[in-house]
């Protein structure tokens, strides 16, 4: 680019200057490829430390990635609760940045939601359970601008199993809190995981657990086995994978 063909030794020297200066620019589309590539890999701490560089960014597409790498740094078992915690509000306060810098951006909305619903765990029932219908609105906002995004389907199903499994005492709470308690059934909550499998095929090792763990719930033992099965096969990236993969064994036993 800043140097014509007129020699080895010149292109040499402007190739060298070249890389030097790309380097040293380091364009923000670059550190994002970056990121993404060491979390496809399931780098989470080196993710984390490349990510935490740019904190003080305005731009959203650092932002909710922060907070993803975050939580996902907080999930991880060697790290300790302490720990976890801080990180779990630092996750949170990633996230809710990226929403005020970009509400149009369907990723921030959901890790707001996600890690609005990791708070609540360190702030009791009645918290967690008055976040909510908050937490549902943002994921619906999410699907809204990215229906693609097999993820935001995912936990929507996972918000409705939730709720559809929700204790008697955990209603009386919800009862408190709300006029009208939000309420879901463990069809609804297939409903979404079969969509977001139908967007994404095998995505996601949770996913398959969850579908498990839905036709479990609805007495259907030959499909739970199925989604159980391909579960335990997923191959174990992440941290989250090796747990889904030990659940999904100490299920298929109990079905026999």
């Amino acid at each position: 680019m800043f140097f014509t063909n007129t020699g080895g030794e010149i292109m040499k020297t402007g190739s060298i200057l070249l890389l030097y200066l790309t380097a040293s620019l380091c364009p923000a589309q670059e550190v994002l490829e970056q990121a993404d590539y060491l979390y496809s890999c399931g780098e989470t701490q080196k993710l984390h430390q490349l990510l935490v560089r740019h904190k003080d960014s305005d731009d959203a597409e650092f932002l909710w990635r922060l907070a993803r790498g975050s939580r996902d740094l907080a999930l991880l078992s060697s790290i300790s609760a302490d720990e976890k915690k801080r990180l779990t509000y630092e996750a949170f306060d990633y996230a809710k940045k990226a929403l005020e810098k970009n509400q149009a951006c369907f990723a921030a909305h959901k890790w707001f939601a996600i890690c609005l619903s990791d708070v609540g765990d360190y702030e009791g029932i009645k918290v967690k359970i008055g976040n909510s219908y908050t937490i549902r609105n943002h994921l619906e906002q999410a699907i809204e601008l990215n229906p693609k995004d097999a993820t935001s389907i995912h936990i929507l199903g996972y918000w409705c199993f939730a709720f559809a499994e929700l204790a008697w005492y955990q209603r009386k709470v919800a009862a408190v809190i709300f006029a009208s308690p939000p309420t879901a059934t463990y069809e609804e909550a297939l409903a979404f995981f079969l969509k977001a499998e139908e967007v994404d095929p095998n995505f996601y090792s949770k996913n398959l657990l969850m579908l498990g763990k839905s036709y479990m719930m609805l007495s259907d033992v030959k499909r739970a086995a199925l989604w159980l099965a391909k579960a335990r096969d997923y191959p174990a990236v992440t941290e989250e994978d090796k747990q889904v993969h030990k659940e999904a064994l100490e299920l298929l036993k109990k079905l026999g």
